[in-house]
Formats: C-alpha cells, sequence, structure tokens
C-alpha cells in the first residue's frame, strides 16, 4: 500500500512538472535556435505587405523586430492569411502571430490572445462610387466581396441581409471587385485608408461609417498564454503603449491616427 501511494505521489510531481513546464517550451525554443518566427500579413498594406524587393515589411512586421530584438535572436516572417493564421500558430509553424486580428470570444478559446490589445479596427466596405451607397441596410440581397475568417461576415450577412462572397485573400477579393462581380468590399477599415490615397483607386469610396470597433490582439499558443511566453508578451504590449512605440509606428507608416492608440498611451503613462 504504501509502495502504491509512493509511486501514484511521484507520478502526480511528474504531472505536474510537466504541466508547469509546457509553457515554457516555446521561449526555451526561440532562445535555443536564436530565431524568432512570427506569422504576419503579407498583402494588407501598410501593416504588413511586400516591398518591391520581394521582403515582408509594415506597421507589425517592425513589431515582430522589436520582440526579435528583446530576445537577441534573428527574425522569420511567415505570411498568413486570415483563414490560416490560428492553424498556423496551433500546428507550431509561427510561434507568435501578429497579424491584424480583432480580439473576440471565439477566438480567445483557439488561441492564446495577449492582454493588453496593441491596436483597434473597425469594418467598412469599399465600394466604386458609382454604387452611390449611402447606407449599411442597402446592402440586403446584394453580393459583397469578403475574406474567408472575417469574423464580421456573419453579423453582416444577418444584421444587413448581404449575400457574403468570401475569398481567400486579400488579392482576389481586389479581382472580384473590380470584375463588378460584387457591389463592394466588406473588411477592415484600416486596409482600405492606404487605397483611398492611391490614385488608382480614385472611382472608389469608403462612404459608410465605420462599424464593430474591435481590438487587435497578437497570440500565442492557448496552453502559453499565462506561461513564460505570453507573459513576456504581455509586458512587451505594455512596454509599447507606455514609451509611445505604436503610435511612432503609426506616424512612420502614415496611418490616420488612431484614438484607441492615444488612450492607451495615455492610460499606460
Amino acid at each position: 500500500m504504501l509502495h502504491r501511494f509512493i509511486v501514484a505521489g511521484l507520478a502526480a510531481v511528474g504531472l505536474v512538472a510537466a504541466s508547469s513546464s509546457a509553457p515554457a517550451q516555446t521561449l526555451d525554443k526561440i532562445k535555443k535556435n536564436g530565431v524568432l518566427i512570427v506569422g504576419t500579413k503579407a498583402d494588407y498594406k501598410p501593416f504588413g505587405f511586400r516591398d518591391t524587393s520581394g521582403a515582408i515589411v509594415g506597421f507589425e512586421p517592425d513589431l515582430a523586430r522589436d520582440v526579435a530584438d528583446r530576445l537577441h535572436v534573428k527574425l522569420q516572417l511567415e505570411p498568413v492569411v486570415s483563414s490560416n493564421r490560428m492553424q498556423f500558430l496551433q500546428q507550431g509553424k509561427i510561434d507568435l502571430m501578429i497579424a491584424t486580428m480583432n480580439t473576440t470570444d471565439e477566438r480567445k478559446k483557439i488561441v492564446g490572445i495577449v492582454s493588453p490589445d496593441y491596436y483597434a479596427s473597425g469594418v467598412n466596405i469599399f465600394v466604386n462610387k458609382k454604387a452611390g451607397l449611402k447606407s449599411w441596410e442597402q446592402l440586403k440581397g446584394q453580393k459583397v466581396c469578403a475574406i474567408q475568417g472575417a469574423w464580421y461576415n456573419k453579423p453582416i450577412a444577418e444584421k444587413y441581409g448581404a449575400d457574403i462572397v468570401a475569398f481567400k485573400g486579400t488579392t482576389e477579393a481586389d479581382s472580384a471587385l473590380q470584375q463588378g462581380s460584387c457591389i463592394g468590399w466588406v473588411y477592415d477599415d484600416t486596409f482600405f485608408v492606404d487605397r483611398l490615397n492611391d490614385p488608382k483607386f480614385a472611382a472608389y469610396e469608403m462612404p459608410l461609417q465605420s462599424i464593430l470597433v474591435q481590438p487587435w490582439g497578437l497570440a500565442v499558443k492557448l496552453d502559453e498564454l499565462n506561461g513564460p511566453w505570453g507573459q513576456f508578451m504581455a509586458q512587451v504590449v505594455k512596454d509599447w503603449h507606455k514609451t509611445g512605440r505604436l503610435i511612432e509606428l503609426e506616424k512612420k507608416w502614415k496611418i490616420p491616427p488612431s484614438q484607441f492608440l492615444q488612450k492607451m498611451h495615455h492610460e499606460a503613462k
């Protein structure tokens, strides 16, 4: 009997040790290999896009670089899209995800979304001026381009009666819009801001008031959120807000000032 108690006790200790060490695996791996792999967008200018040399640059790649510098490791950027970014994290293809992802309760069940959030955006629609769109209610029965995996596709379809046609990436959605396959393209308002200043899209507009404003969160694996890796990233984000680093990057990439960042910076100070 005593022997069984001892064996059971040792097994319990082993399980506790294993569970307590599990959250440290990614951070240990990064330090051991000397490389941080971050999933970012490569089709979402200016937050993450390819420059003329093919390198991924932008607001979020700069954040990834800052994390790598803090860890004194090399940075490897892995392009992701809305439909695969969480899966890449779950499968261990990336160590960290900084990819324009809105924080939602459903996503918190799948990946470890770090608190505090680092940015925020609303939802809007990019349409040809000829459409004469004046209200969200006008989308009823209309085909609307969207991106697979966007959390707001369903509520927009349900509330406004839009016929959502979802594409894997922004290139496909953009082509469908310009070919007239849909009345407009529903997506993050932050994505369309850059296009509104591009002469190439002079025939288009973002005529409606943004809706469904939600913060953005970077993410680690779900079981690492409260471990060393998740805690490290939480402190990094807090520091970004306190020092104004996020506001600096906003200016660098010519992104209109965000009320969310101003508020977070003020509170962090």
